[in-house]
């Protein structure tokens, strides 16, 4: 049983009770809704789905949300119920990923009735790579003359980086398994990258790196490698 088990009840429990009607949903999304959470590396992610979000329905809420947080754990995204129906088109990789993998904890599933589009969902992604890759190449010249601040690069942008693959696959119109290694074979095979690149931020995700890092490593290179080539495949990709 994850060690956050018991905080998400206390914390379904204390928003139903603090919130009453006005609490839509509250769900678990992300890594521990898909069974690859890693304790002490991957967040918690938590969406909250109130009636409206106005500062008195957020001041009901904070006894619960503010235990959580001492706990350590990030505090969830929260919508209102009408803002969630309308963003559809503006976060569909983020709405996707929650319908594929989620733990309803309490109120109903909000992930009923959304649909996105394919259209909405390659903007999206090609907005999101431009900007991870651009970060990355920030971050890998900045700090990449120290092999322990490459390792931390690596580490801190995969859970971004497999959103993305994610979204690719799901545009490819092919399943998306909630295994990581297999995502980023299958990610590889659509996208043209080689999977092969990954495979040292990948081992480090689980505990075990295969070696440490030297300044500006082959591995980070090859990492970045890879995230150039998916970006020429989402800039050129088009939907049928």
């Amino acid at each position: 049983m994850p060690e956050f088990t018991k905080e998400l009840d206390a914390l379904a429990r204390g928003l139903e009770a603090s919130l009453g009607a006005d609490l839509v949903s509250l769900l678990l999304y992300g890594s521990a809704a898909r069974g690859a959470h890693v304790e002490g590396r991957s967040d918690v992610n938590l969406l909250l789905i109130v009636k409206d979000a106005s500062p008195a329905t957020l001041r009901r809420a904070a006894g619960p949300l503010a235990a959580w947080a001492r706990a350590g754990r990030r505090p969830p995204l929260i919508h209102s119920e009408a803002e969630w129906r309308d963003a559809a088109d503006v976060f569909p990789m983020e709405m996707d990923d929650i319908r594929d993998a989620h733990r309803l904890l309490a109120g109903r599933d909000p992930t009923i009735g959304i649909v996105t589009r394919p259209a909405d969902t390659r903007r999206e992604l090609e907005r999101e790579t431009r900007g991870v890759l651009s970060r990355v190449r920030a971050i890998y010249a900045a700090v990449g003359a120290e092999g322990a601040s490459l390792e931390e690069l690596l580490q801190n942008s995969l859970g971004t980086v497999l959103v993305l693959f994610r979204a690719a696959v799901r545009l490819s119109g092919r399943p998306v398994d909630a295994d990581p290694r297999r995502l980023v074979s299958e990610a590889a095979a659509v996208c043209g990258f080689d999977a092969d690149a990954m495979e040292w931020v990948l081992a480090a995700r689980g505990g075990m790196p295969p070696r440490r890092l030297d300044a500006f490593d082959e591995a980070a290179a090859k990492y970045l490698a890879a995230l150039e080539r998916f970006a020429v495949w989402v800039n050129n990709h088009q939907e049928e």
